[in-house]
Order: structure tokens, then C-alpha cells, then sequence
């Protein structure tokens, strides 16, 4: 039996031109993490990641902080959707830049419509595949997994492919990955034990390494 360790990556930066950078507080949480697993005796025989900028800058922090030195494998189908073609496919207008709690709220109101929609095959957001490929995308990664591990494995990707793989292993509806999407915090850990035939969750959405009074405000979601 092994241990897949799904790690959502640290605050990125949200509102910026390029979300697609961790922020200095992503940093500090990615390297807190790795800190955490090496104090807890942690070792990984394999590790994936997605193939975006914050996902390696996360992996880069863990592995600085638990003196990883492992070669992530690169797995493409663990990239995250693009939120901006999701929202325009319900809301073809530019918004305004999500700078005030209104505007932030209304950013996710959209973005939850758009996901729906496009989970239940209603609208195709442009440069982005169907929804079941999406899934097949997370899948094969779990897959992949269960073929050629049996130890700890660390896979560091993002909150839609997190939500999903849950999502994927208990059956829910697309609505209930949804509303998992939306919680999933920085740098959270969610854990699947696993054989050759599956995946079990056994924990979602964890903060273990941000549990302390100092690191109250390390706590972002982003």
C-alpha cells in the first residue's frame, strides 16, 4: 500500500498580469511544507508536477525545504484549466480587475457558473479540452501512479486536477468537485492511499505544516 501526497501549489498571484508566479508568501509556504515533511521523516520515492511556472516554483520550495533531490516527472494532463476562458465563455465582456471584495466575489460567482457549464458540456471555453479530457488528463496521473509505485509518491499541481482526482475516486457529481475547488487552500495537502487496482482518499485539504499561531496569515486560498 502507498501514499499519494497531492499538494495544491503555494499562493500564486492573483490579479496580477501573470498569475502564473508565486508570490513571496507562496514561497515561504512551499519551503514551510517541505520543512514539515522532512521533520515528520517523510520520504518520497517519485515525485509529478504540472507543467506550469507555479508548480515547479512549488516543487522547487518543497524540495529546498525537505533536501528533496528528486527529478519531478512532468505531467502535462496535471495543469491546471484556464479560468480566464472559463469565465469568458459564459461572460464575453472584459472585467474589471478583482481588486475589491466585490469584485473578487463576482470573479468566482462567474468562474463557478463557467465550471459548471462546462462540466456538464453546456459551452467549450476556447483552447481548452471537453471536461472528460480534462478528467482523463488526472486520471492517467493517478494511473500512472498506482502502475509503477508502492511507496510515497509527492505530486504537486493545482486546485481544479486536486478537486477533480477527488472527485474522480469517490464518484461525485460535478457540482460537489466544484464546491472542492473552491475550498482548496495554498499549499494544502489532500492524501490517497493506494494499490494497483485504486486510489482511497484518506484526507482533503490539509494544512499540517501552517498549524501554529504564527502562521495564521500564511493561510490564503488564491
Amino acid at each position: 500500500m502507498g501514499t499519494l501526497y497531492l499538494v495544491r501549489h503555494g499562493q500564486a498571484s492573483f490579479g496580477a498580469e501573470d498569475y502564473d508566479n508565486l508570490s513571496s508568501l507562496g514561497e515561504r509556504q512551499s519551503v514551510r511544507l517541505g520543512e514539515y515533511f522532512a521533520s515528520k521523516g517523510l520520504q518520497f520515492e517519485a515525485a509529478m508536477t504540472g507543467t506550469l511556472k507555479r508548480h515547479a516554483q512549488t516543487w522547487a520550495g518543497i524540495a529546498q525545504g525537505a533536501g528533496l533531490d528528486l527529478q519531478p516527472l512532468l505531467w502535462p494532463g496535471l495543469n491546471e484549466y484556464d479560468s480566464e476562458a472559463v469565465i469568458r465563455a459564459i461572460h464575453p465582456a472584459p472585467l474589471e480587475k478583482p481588486d475589491t471584495p466585490e469584485l473578487y466575489r463576482h470573479h468566482f460567482r462567474l468562474l463557478r457558473d463557467g465550471l459548471t457549464q462546462w462540466m456538464n458540456g453546456v459551452v467549450s471555453p476556447k483552447g481548452m479540452p471537453s471536461y472528460p479530457e480534462f478528467v482523463q488528463g488526472v486520471s492517467s496521473a493517478l494511473e500512472h501512479v498506482r502502475k509503477n509505485h508502492s511507496g510515497n509518491v509527492l505530486l504537486v499541481s493545482s486546485g481544479g486536477p486536486i478537486s477533480t482526482a477527488v472527485g474522480h475516486i469517490l464518484g461525485t457529481a460535478p457540482e460537489t468537485t466544484i464546491e472542492l475547488n473552491m475550498r482548496i487552500r495554498n499549499s494544502a495537502v489532500t492524501e490517497f492511499a493506494f494499490n494497483p487496482k485504486r486510489h482511497m482518499l484518506l484526507t482533503y485539504n490539509n494544512l499540517p505544516h501552517l498549524d501554529g499561531v504564527e502562521f495564521a496569515d500564511w493561510i490564503t486560498y488564491a
